[in-house]
């Protein structure tokens, strides 16, 4: 994999997983549940413009393949993913021990590939679209 795609996967990754954070802690200490859900809206927001960002940087200035494309993207949507486990397992050791979840460490396997695995998919045929629509301009 070249420098840059690997580069980008892993400030993608770390992206997904600050916004994940930031707008968690802005929802959480919202006033109201409709500013909660506009937080949390809000990060879907953003994560999708950088997720598609993302597949057209890949496109355009990489020149991946469709798959690889959508093999990178997916990656840092999954890096991402397991970076906010992490935070949860992370969290859950400052709440009492009564109210932690036994199968909370599973998220940090389980949300990556959640995450990852439709990444993939949405991301493979937004990555033949534009691959298609590029090869017609050319």
């Amino acid at each position: 994999m070249k420098a840059a795609a690997v580069r980008t996967v892993l400030l993608l990754g770390v992206l997904y997983c600050a916004v994940g954070i930031l707008f968690g802690i802005l929802a959480g200490q919202a006033a109201s549940t409709e500013m909660r859900v506009a937080w949390r809206r809000a990060a879907w927001v953003v994560s999708g413009i950088a997720f598609g960002a993302h597949i057209v940087y890949d496109q355009v200035r990489l020149h991946g393949s469709p798959r690889l494309t959508a093999l990178r993207v997916s990656s840092a949507a999954a890096l991402g993913a397991f970076g906010l486990a992490v935070a949860a397992n992370i969290h859950a050791r400052s709440v009492a021990p009564e109210q932690r979840s036994p199968i909370l460490l599973l998220s940090l396997a389980i949300w990556p590939v959640m995450t990852g695995l439709p990444a993939f998919m949405v991301a493979l045929v937004s990555a033949v679209f534009l691959d298609r629509a590029r090869r017609r301009l050319d």
